[in-house]
């Protein structure tokens, strides 16, 4: 069972939106943290939004207001609404979720394979 499966990368042109969504499996509980990470060619990879299970949202500087972080516990998925993207924000964004595996008690980092999202026109 894949652990978290991400969705919504794509191209889009300067200016445009996208909206990435990631789902938890069943075998994560106790889900505490979701976020979202991005690399881009050559640099190391930046945090670009999380979210605490109690709502406290934390957004990388260069967002500056474009992008929204949000979650619904009810469905272990996180959302990353991205505005007025901008080609510096093309990266693989990767989806991070800490909880804990069905039956253990330790909390483990799961991380997603990566959406590749394009900004360029």
């Amino acid at each position: 069972q894949v652990p978290l499966v991400e969705s919504g990368g794509g191209f889009v042109q300067p200016g445009g939106s996208l909206r990435l969504s990631c789902v938890a499996s069943d075998g994560i509980e106790s889900i505490t943290h979701m976020g979202w990470f991005r690399q881009a060619p050559g640099k190391q990879r930046e945090q670009v939004a999380i979210i605490t299970r109690g709502g406290r949202k934390d957004y990388g500087d260069f967002v500056k207001g474009r992008f929204t972080i949000s979650r619904d516990n009810g469905k272990s998925t996180v959302y990353l609404q991205m505005n007025n993207l901008e080609p510096e924000d093309t990266a693989v964004y990767t989806c991070n979720v800490v909880g804990k595996p069905t039956g253990s008690t330790e909390f483990v980092s799961y991380w997603g394979q990566g959406t590749q999202v394009t900004v360029s026109s």
